[in-house]
């Protein structure tokens, strides 16, 4: 099977949860210590092997798409007064790697989201890559590894694949939570027992449930792979919760034929769309990031 370099980024929310921050400047570029939050996540797909990154925004959001895209008056400035080793850092993307933003449209939620990623995806099958969530990238190379093993385990049986981790009772309500077959009730506890990636599979998923009907404690995380079927079953699913077109609802249409895979999240994540949590993570990249500069 061929090797995904694809990524779809979704980035057309509005960040409703970082106001006032997210009022002018788009949550996705808010810094975390010394870079915006989706410096981590685009870097994160890069050493997982993307080669083509698709960012889904809106018109609101083309400060993202020149983030990705060189300045040249700002290069030839900072060259001109010797800073080369600035303007080197700026331009950071490798040669092989490209950028493209597409428009959303309508805010019908994440899964019409990744469906207006069809036009340029086509038929390639690709991952997904949420910005609010950040994986810690200081912890070894977990970050990227987390995605890569899901690429391989892709490439090497055919299913699509979530990562997953496991959340505390009273944080349930905030995640889609993975069902697991019987044969699987208590793999929740692979999360706590080992450091190592584990895939195995899932029967469905259940949204924001509180915690008397949680399926287990395995919540998404935020990082996907996707066979390009997935499109068909966006393209057929009705709006649902919110009369928002709910991407959890194609991926259980697509557990039906294809089967997908859950995976176990090695590192921490953060999330940058939340006030709090983002604060708290500000506070460690930049503590990380000060102590590499001693």
């Amino acid at each position: 099977m061929k090797k995904i370099t694809h990524a779809v980024i979704p980035v057309a929310g509005f960040g409703t949860r970082m106001l006032p921050l997210s009022k002018s400047v788009p949550k996705e570029l808010l810094p975390l210590g010394n870079r915006p939050a989706i410096h981590y996540v685009v870097e994160e797909a890069i050493a997982a092997g993307i080669k083509h990154i698709v960012l889904v925004g809106h018109a609101q959001k083309s400060a993202i798409e020149n983030y990705f895209d060189i300045n040249a008056e700002l290069d030839n400035q900072l060259r001109q007064k010797g800073k080369n080793e600035l303007a080197d850092s700026l331009n950071w993307l490798p040669d092989d790697v490209t950028v493209s933003m597409i428009r959303q449209g309508k805010p019908l939620g994440l899964g019409h989201a990744v469906l207006a990623a069809r036009p340029i995806i086509g038929t390639n099958d690709f991952a997904v890559l949420l910005p609010d969530v950040v994986l810690d990238p200081f912890t070894t190379d977990m970050a990227a590894d987390n995605l890569a093993f899901m690429i391989d385990r892709f490439a090497s049986d055919g299913h699509s694949q979530i990562l997953v981790d496991k959340v505390a009772d009273e944080d349930v309500h905030k995640y889609g939570i993975a069902q697991l077959n019987e044969a699987l009730s208590d793999a929740s506890d692979l999360a706590d027992k080992t450091d190592m990636n584990v895939s195995f599979k899932v029967s469905g998923f259940v949204e924001k449930p509180n915690l008397a009907q949680a399926p287990s404690r395995l919540a998404v995380v935020g990082r996907y792979v996707f066979s390009h079927h997935i499109f068909d079953y966006l393209a057929n699913t009705k709006a649902s919760v919110g009369g928002e077109i709910q991407l959890t609802d194609a991926i259980d249409a697509l557990i039906s034929q294809y089967g997908v895979n859950v995976t176990t999240m090695r590192g921490n994540s953060y999330d940058a769309g939340d006030m709090r949590s983002y604060l708290q993570a500000f506070m460690y990249f930049a503590q990380q990031q000060l102590v590499d500069e001693e």
